[in-house]
């Protein structure tokens, strides 16, 4: 729908789509956990119809909640790699086979999928890495049952401080991970310049036909209820929950010292905490992810070859195995407060540098060579021509560093101070302790943070 139609509403549509991705594990979590957990509003709704005591699904601590909630967050990474793809191919290709008689099936099988093959394969390898080093999901929906490769690396270095252990599973997830990056940029490469890669709006047809309207409002709403329905549902509960109805009292909460502690520190701070962090990550991934992009694009061939997935490693790698490298390598830096951001970076960095790949990739450099010979200095023509040019990629850039390192849950929870929480670590603390006022807090909490980065997306 997204790559072969037009229609109002599609950049909004685009933009909601994008929203699941960008949403902290931790949110994720607590979302799934409130729509379908033993107290979640589908158990209750189901009870209440069906007069049953216990609730009919009980989904948490399965497998099957943490395949949905997986789905759930990987399903943008699809839509944006192979839709971007197919809105770019030549409907030309698809036209002289229907006029040589070709079904619609026929052309899709024989001709589409298989200019599409590249571009899938790159984005299930993308969507297998971010399942593989899956981290928050796990621990919080899954419990201690299902220890992943990430779950035990942290368990063995926080838990049981059994360091080498921890040190030789990070060793063997980054081999893994290297061998299935390599893999994606390979596939990437050839996914990222189609047959004509000009956009053809002319091919993305307005809706023509009655059928053709129906499946792509139908598509379109089935889609965006199913990725949206769980947000909505964190962020009404955390108004609804318990027997009072509407109610601010867990928001309020987030500003009280019940316990009257001396070393307590109000989870309304852990919103400064993280907006200051992900000032810091935005500007040093910025910085770091231009560079690498830089040396991508302008290098010869067989240096990017090795360079691009060595760059990408930390998008693969686990937040829990780059804090604990942060650990074991910036021991001077523990106390820091600069190490979270420091992290952070790491983990937004591949992003950052990603993003502005393709855009300086399409950059003429008769353009530079221009500006050259009419004695522009080359400080003065970068600022003027590909600063200018890259400007759009930077907006994209900086705000994917922004919600990256306001989401990130893995390292911080192995590198963050106590005294400096994030809001993740908030969340993450008082789903972890029992009482209604808690998890009240913790819903408080996720619904601020998913209003954050969504806002940051829009803007």
């Amino acid at each position: 729908v997204m790559g072969r139609y037009e229609f109002a509403g599609k950049s909004i549509v685009q933009a909601l789509l994008t929203i699941p991705f960008v949403m902290p594990t931790v949110v994720v979590a607590a979302a799934f956990t409130t729509l379908l957990g033993d107290r979640g509003v589908l158990n209750q709704w189901l009870q209440s119809a069906l007069h049953t005591v216990d609730p009919p699904l009980q989904l948490v601590g399965t497998v099957w909640i943490i395949l949905l909630a997986h789905a759930f967050y990987n399903v943008s990474v699809v839509v944006r790699n192979v839709g971007a793809f197919w809105a770019n191919l030549n409907p030309r290709l698809t036209e002289a086979a229907a006029i040589l008689g070709a079904s619609p099936w026929r052309r899709f099988v024989e001709i589409t999928l298989p200019l599409l093959l590249p571009s899938i394969i790159a984005a299930s390898l993308l969507v297998f890495l971010f399942c593989f080093t899956s981290f928050g999901v796990i621990l919080i929906l899954g419990g201690a049952h299902f220890a992943t490769l990430e779950v035990e690396i942290y368990r063995q270095a926080v838990q049981q401080f059994n360091l080498p252990i921890a040190a030789l599973l990070a060793l063997v997830q980054m081999i893994l991970t290297f061998a299935i990056m390599t893999l994606y940029t390979r596939f990437q490469a050839r996914s990222s310049i189609p047959l004509d890669w000009q956009p053809h709006t002319f091919g993305r047809s307005p809706k023509r036909t009655r059928q053709e309207k129906i499946v792509v409002g139908l598509g379109t709403t089935i889609v965006l209820l199913t990725l949206l329905t769980p947000l909505l549902t964190l962020a009404w509960r955390s108004f609804t929950l318990g027997e009072a109805g509407f109610t601010w009292a867990y928001y309020q909460e987030l500003t009280i010292n019940r316990r009257q502690s001396a070393f307590f520190a109000p989870p309304v701070d852990a919103i400064r905490n993280s907006l200051l962090f992900a000032l810091a990550t935005m500007a040093l991934s910025l910085l770091l992810g231009i560079l690498s992009a830089y040396l991508l694009a302008r290098r010869r061939r067989w240096f990017t070859t090795l360079l691009d997935p060595i760059f990408l490693l930390p998008l693969g790698t686990s937040a829990v195995t780059l804090g604990f490298g942060y650990i074991v390598a910036m021991g001077s830096l523990r106390t820091s407060l600069w190490l979270t951001p420091l992290a952070h970076t790491l983990i937004a960095m591949p992003f950052v540098a990603r993003t502005f790949l393709p855009a300086l990739r399409s950059l003429d450099p008769r353009l530079r060579e221009a500006a050259s010979v009419l004695g522009a200095p080359p400080a003065r023509a970068w600022w003027e021509i590909d600063a200018l040019l890259l400007y759009r990629a930077g907006i994209v850039g900086a705000v994917f560093a922004f919600t990256i390192s306001l989401g990130e849950f893995g390292a911080t929870l192995l590198v963050s101070r106590p005294d400096f929480p994030t809001m993740p670590m908030v969340i993450y603390r008082a789903l972890g302790q029992p009482g209604l006022l808690n998890y009240g807090q913790a819903l408080a909490m996720s619904a601020i943070l998913m209003a954050v980065a969504a806002a940051a997306m829009v803007v």
